[in-house]
């Protein structure tokens, strides 16, 4: 049987793992000198290849004057370095029919780009450059500036995603987990070039870069690339520094939480959130988490689609979620309904929460494990989902299970552990949010 990489186990400068995984894949990582770690994952018969340049730095590591930075620099990466221009990075990728992109974290950001597996030498290079030698020019911040005011504009006539950005602020009030990722629009007014500038210097380079492939891909290959491409943007990469360390999972959590939040919008719909602190990402209930919110919000069959939706006709989407973090997490349950029935919703919702304190059958435990160990499984059908899987894992676990060993940790959760775990979160203080008109 395949088994977990322990990635904990290996941190020194040329440190090399090797574990076969499932389906004849094979994982490797590498620590490179200069404390970058390259980790790849070779699939058989695949012909596409997605590459990630992961950044251990998230919303939640700003200071107060860098506020919005690391939002800003995932725009302000594409607008060009000293040897492309932004339309050059457009059409690198355009003209193989690749795709790039990036995403801001609340503690990491990732630059990625998915190609078929000829072309990789080519994301390699184009990621790496963006990565080491943005411009950062003041034209392009000012007019990036703009954009991200748009996109936050977006973001704010979205009503569900006001529910959710509100909800985290409230289960995670004064903490920097509880801010919003993109910043306000009064932080990205204000912020200057010059803190941008200094955060990116700051927080970029060999000691906090991920490198993660996966598709058809060669790990010697792509770590010689990888050392190319660095070298040639100007990193240094002939020291002996070790990676910087995974955050500390058992920092204590200095957080308050709001029981209620309203916002008054003109809507059709109440987008009503209620939930609690959730669990740190390394906890090992995570399974039994996953296990409970199949049961719970997590599909079509579940309790609350079909007390509150198939029953009773009083909403449309409602489901369980949680969100973990380093040493913290969020857990809560969103529903969209008439504004007139916002109240008996939110009340069914702590009920059927309570309830799964009392016991869940062996029909519905069996049901929430199969569901889970399909959705797993399709979710890694792709390059990207896999060369994902592997940076979340070096930023996060400090293992990678194998696709076998998580559905047998899935197959392992009791429906003892499931009532224990809701037992627990029932008995947390809970936040109640709310987003749409006032009712009289």
């Amino acid at each position: 049987m395949p088994h977990a990489l322990p990635l904990v186990a290996a941190s020194a400068i040329g440190a090399h793992l090797t574990v076969e995984q499932d389906q004849g894949a094979v994982i490797q990582r590498s620590v490179l000198p200069g404390g970058v770690r390259v980790l790849t994952e070779h699939i058989p018969g695949m012909r596409s290849a997605t590459l990630g340049a992961w950044i251990g730095v998230g919303s939640r590591d700003e200071t107060p004057e860098h506020a919005g930075s690391t939002h800003f620099l995932e725009h302000l990466l594409f607008k060009g370095t000293a040897r492309r221009s932004a339309l050059d990075i457009a059409e690198a990728f355009d003209r193989v029919g690749g795709e790039s992109n990036a995403l801001t974290g609340k503690e990491y950001t990732c630059y990625y780009a998915r190609t078929i597996d000829t072309d990789l030498p080519l994301a390699i290079d184009v990621i790496l450059d963006m990565v080491t030698s943005a411009r950062l020019d003041e034209a392009d911040f000012d007019m990036e500036r703009g954009v991200i005011l748009e996109e936050l504009a977006m973001a704010e006539d979205d009503p569900g995603d006001v529910a959710h950005e509100r909800f985290t602020e409230a289960v995670l009030a004064g903490h920097p987990l509880g801010r919003p990722i993109g910043g306000t629009p009064d932080i990205i007014r204000s912020v200057s070039r010059d803190a941008v500038e200094e955060h990116y210097r700051q927080h970029y380079g060999p000691q906090t870069l991920i490198v993660t492939a996966a598709g058809n891909v060669h790990h010697e290959t792509v770590c010689a690339m990888v050392a190319d491409a660095l070298t040639a943007g100007g990193w240094d990469l002939t020291g002996e520094t070790a990676p910087v360390a995974r955050r500390d999972a058992l920092a204590p959590v200095d957080a308050g939480l709001t029981p209620q939040v309203r916002i008054t919008r003109d809507l059709e719909q109440a987008h009503v959130m209620l939930g609690t602190r959730g669990f740190r990402a390394t906890d090992e209930r995570r399974s039994t988490l996953s296990v409970f919110n199949a049961i719970l919000g997590g599909g079509m069959s579940s309790r609350l689609f079909q007390e509150i939706r198939e029953k009773r006709g009083l909403t449309y989407a409602v489901y369980s979620f949680g969100a973990p973090n380093a040493e913290t997490g969020i857990w809560g349950m969103y529903a969209a309904c008439n504004p007139r029935v916002a109240d008996e919703v939110e009340g069914l919702l702590a009920v059927e929460l309570e309830r799964m304190a009392q016991g869940v059958t062996a029909e519905e435990l069996e049901k929430a494990k199969g569901q889970i160990a399909g959705t797993t499984v399709l979710r890694l059908e792709d390059s990207y989902s896999r060369m994902s899987r592997l940076g979340k894992s070096e930023l996060v676990f400090g293992e990678l299970w194998s696709i076998a060993e998580a559905l047998d940790q899935v197959r392992s959760v009791t429906a003892d552990a499931v009532v224990g775990l809701a037992a627990e979160l029932a008995s947390r203080d809970r936040s109640s949010v709310r987003v749409g008109p006032a009712v009289a």
